[in-house]
């Protein structure tokens, strides 16, 4: 008997169990919906809705606009499709939002760089400074596209920095042509200093900038690798944000014009020391003038090191200097 009357419990909770999840189970109205088609279904307005899903109830705004669409209407073409159970939820509105890619000018922008570094070799997208003189402000294409965008063909004048963009875009009905202008400057990144450096003072990596010229504005020798002038010395007074040459800078002066130095000449099996006067200031690897101290000869001679200089072993005068073997 009381084994009875636990199984006639357990099926009156099993039953009561089955309401519940049935109640639960019925389709329910949403107040927004969002879709990327050019209809919107059952299954977008109501959940639980099984097989009925799929079944189209109204046309979709345009691509990246919303609309209203009162609550009564579709419950009523809800019901007209088979969803028996549909109703307003207590909703009088419903929103309905159709999605679309957006291509901003930027973007736009970005894809004129990528097309021009494409089809002209050794150009950088990234230094490239385009500008749309003839364009949408925005493009709304179809979100279920990869590529929403194609270009088609391009012109592009390296010289005047001038293009035509013929392109296609997956729009709300098939695709779309699209024609853009404007102008795609290529830029060279080149070093400057950040505030004026005087002759002789050292150059240091926190002197330097980096500036953006046009290519055609960029003078010849102009710098582009910090590297390849950081620790040199300056050759002159230089002013803030020009763009820098090699030619701007040297090794740090070694010998100083007048220093009394030491000459050496080598030649095989010997080499020979004289003193001499520099008559020139000059840097590692400069050739200057010097005049042996008691010949007074005048020879030129390469700086090898702070006081050291290195006779050229082609100089006939070499063997005139008061030398001394070492």
């Amino acid at each position: 008997m009381r084994f009875l009357l636990k199984t006639i419990i357990s099926l009156m909770l099993v039953g009561i169990a089955g309401t519940v999840a049935t109640a639960d189970e019925r389709p329910v109205l949403r107040s927004q919906v969002m879709t990327l088609s050019d209809v919107v279904t059952v299954g977008d307005f109501y959940s639980n809705t099984g097989l009925l899903a799929s079944k189209p109830l109204f046309r979709s705004p345009d691509m990246g606009t919303s609309g209203n669409v009162p609550a009564n209407l579709v419950a009523e073409r809800a019901r007209a499709a088979g969803l028996e159970q549909a109703s307003t939820d207590g909703l009088r509105t419903v929103v309905v939002h159709r999605g679309a890619t957006k291509i901003e000018r930027d973007q736009l922008e970005g894809i004129v760089r990528t097309a021009i570094a494409q089809r002209n070799a050794g150009i950088d997208p990234k230094l490239l400074d385009v500008k749309l003189l003839q364009a949408p402000d925005r493009i709304l294409a179809d979100p279920k596209v990869q590529d929403p965008i194609r270009i088609d063909s391009l012109d592009w004048s390296q010289s005047t920095g001038r293009f035509t963009v013929y392109a296609s875009v997956a729009a709300e009905h098939g695709i779309k042509p699209l024609t853009f202008s404007g102008v795609a400057t290529e830029m060279v990144n080149v070093v400057a200093l950040a505030q004026p450096l005087r002759r002789g003072d050292i150059l240091k990596e926190d002197d330097l900038i980096s500036v953006r010229l046009t290519r055609k504005n960029v003078p010849s020798g102009a710098v582009t690798d910090a590297q390849n002038i950081v620790g040199k010395q300056a050759r002159t007074n230089m002013r803030a944000n020009a763009p820098l040459a090699r030619k701007d800078f040297q090794h740090p002066v070694l010998i100083q014009r007048g220093e009394k130095i030491t000459v050496t000449f080598l030649m095989p099996g010997m080499k020979l020391t004289s003193r001499a006067q520099a008559l020139d200031e000059g840097a590692k690897g400069d050739v200057i003038d010097v005049m042996n101290l008691q010949s007074r000869r005048i020879v030129p001679a390469t700086v090898l090191s702070r006081g050291q200089v290195r006779v050229h072993t082609s100089n006939p005068l070499v063997a005139s200097l008061n030398s001394e073997t070492n």
